[in-house]
């Protein structure tokens, strides 16, 4: 039985490792496609895309996992019983618990995985994401990137570059600065270098000229031309002192001794409680769904037929937990009293598959299961 139980153990770790890339692999084309734009069009370096579209990766396990070891375990189990392997090992007197050990050895590692990730791996790999993303936005560096294009920003600054050098050189420069409306001044240069440090950003022109225009005195506009010329550009990105930190951010410690004064509005407090509890309750889901799939297979009468039937029995059960799952959650932020839901959902459904593959009576519960004989 031993080597049996590798032989399936090890067709499940690879058939879920496939699965899990090939989602993963789908998602992330999806998270790179909509990171494109900032290729295009801010300039990214192609080391900061691949930066942050890899650190959204570990929050997409935690959703593909579940659902690549029911599918597995689905198909596994059902393509053994379609060669009749299965048959053969029950007529040799192996019962369905230990038929399913492999299976659960599967579901407990992938579980363990999952929780490892949501309550270290995930929130530390988001926060990272998102600190990476502000400063991102926020960064002068980042901002002033696009070619051939006026760029305009917040506080009535406008920028045109021709040409872009190094990192830091700005070449065919021009600059309408209108930060105060009644005196606008326009900026003309041959090229320029950006100077940024954590609390100031410019821009040092070279070889240019200044026009400036008083609305209110035409007759004192003046240009200006100028060898070399720093231009201030500290609000052009209007950075906000604080960065409000999601739910996702916060780290389990961080969440379960959180106070109604540490979030910033105090109608959130109930998001940051049922993130807690998710995470500590829906890698259960893990186990079930494995669970849910082992008793669609392998519980009752066993034969050829009616295999479809199963499989869609198992599909339909894997859906309506899932959807238990998410609606309880949002539930849960506006009504805190319902969390208790959030761990029965998945602790209900492991006890009643368990009960099920001990005793082997899912025909009685289920009749629709049953097969028909004579039916090919």
């Amino acid at each position: 039985m031993n080597i049996i139980a590798r032989y399936i153990h090890s067709q499940l770790t690879i058939s879920t490792a496939l699965i899990s890339f090939v989602l993963v692999g789908i998602l992330w084309l999806f998270v790179s496609v909509k990171a494109l734009e900032s290729i295009l069009n801010k300039g990214m370096t192609i080391q900061l895309f691949a930066t942050l579209t890899l650190l959204q990766v570990p929050n997409l396990l935690p959703q593909i996992l579940p659902f690549a070891a029911f599918i597995a375990v689905l198909y596994i189990y059902s393509r053994l019983n379609s060669d009749r392997e299965i048959a053969v090992l029950r007529s040799a007197g192996i019962s369905p618990l230990e038929l399913s050990k492999p299976a659960i050895v599967l579901g407990l590692w992938v579980t363990a995985i999952v929780y490892s990730l949501t309550i270290f791996g995930a929130p530390f790999t988001y926060k990272k994401f998102r600190n990476l993303q502000w400063d991102i936005r926020y960064s002068v560096a980042n901002i002033i990137i696009k070619e051939g294009t006026f760029n305009s920003f917040s506080k009535g600054i406008t920028v045109y570059v021709r040409e872009r050098g190094d990192e830091k050189e700005l070449k065919g420069l021009l600059v309408h600065d209108a930060r105060n409306p009644l005196k606008p001044i326009t900026y003309h240069a041959d090229s320029g270098t950006l100077v940024e440090n954590v609390n100031s950003a410019k821009v040092v022109l070279l070889k240019g000229s200044s026009i400036l225009i008083d609305k209110k005195n035409p007759q004192v506009n003046r240009t200006i031309f100028f060898d070399k010329h720093v231009l201030s550009l500290s609000e052009i990105a209007d950075k906000p002192v604080l960065r409000y930190r999601e739910p996702r951010e916060r780290s389990i410690y961080e969440l379960f001794d959180l106070k109604v004064s540490d979030i910033g509005n105090p109608k959130d407090f109930g998001k940051f409680k049922v993130e807690m509890h998710s995470r500590l309750s829906q890698p259960l889901a893990t186990l079930a769904f494995c669970l849910i799939a082992l008793v669609s297979l392998l519980s009752g009468d066993f034969s050829r037929e009616g295999q479809l039937k199963r499989i869609i029995f198992a599909t339909i059960c894997f859906i309506c937990l899932t959807a238990f799952n998410l609606t309880f959650i949002n539930l849960c932020a506006k009504l805190p009293s319902l969390i208790p839901v959030l761990y029965l959902n998945n602790s209900l459904s492991i006890l009643i598959c368990s009960i099920i593959l001990v005793t082997g009576h899912s025909t009685k519960l289920f009749p629709f299961l049953k097969q028909r004989k004579g039916h090919n």
